[in-house]
């Protein structure tokens, strides 16, 4: 065999590799990306609960937030009536993994924030 011909098949061996590898890579990516976006969007909703005492206006904070899938995540918003005391937002996201190669699949992301009423 010349070395062309083995050349060629290292690579047929070697590129469905690198392909789930790179794949994989930019599931990762796009995972931390949408845990930020909920780490942001709970944050929003804890300065919402922390300035006015309607919890459903910090949830609609949050999901507006998310953008248009904001509607799939589970919000829950606990806020003291006293001054001073912390005002807490939980979210819960399930987020889609859909690589093929794994089979699909989901994952829920939660973030929390917290912050002090101020009205």
């Amino acid at each position: 065999m010349n070395q062309r011909g083995s050349a060629a098949v290292e690579f047929a061996l070697v590129l469905p590799l690198v392909l789930i590898m790179l794949l994989g890579l930019v599931e990762v990516a796009v995972l931390a990306r949408t845990q930020l976006e909920v780490v942001n969007a709970a944050r929003e909703g804890a300065r919402h609960a922390a300035a006015d005492p309607e919890p459903a206006h910090a949830v609609a904070a949050v999901r507006n937030a998310l953008g248009p899938a904001g509607g799939a995540a589970r919000v829950s918003v606990r806020r003291p009536h006293v001054v001073g005391e912390p005002a807490e937002v939980i979210v819960r996201f399930p987020h889609r993994v859909a690589a093929p190669f794994l089979g699909g699949f989901t994952v829920e992301l939660r973030a929390r924030a917290t912050m002090r009423v101020e009205l």
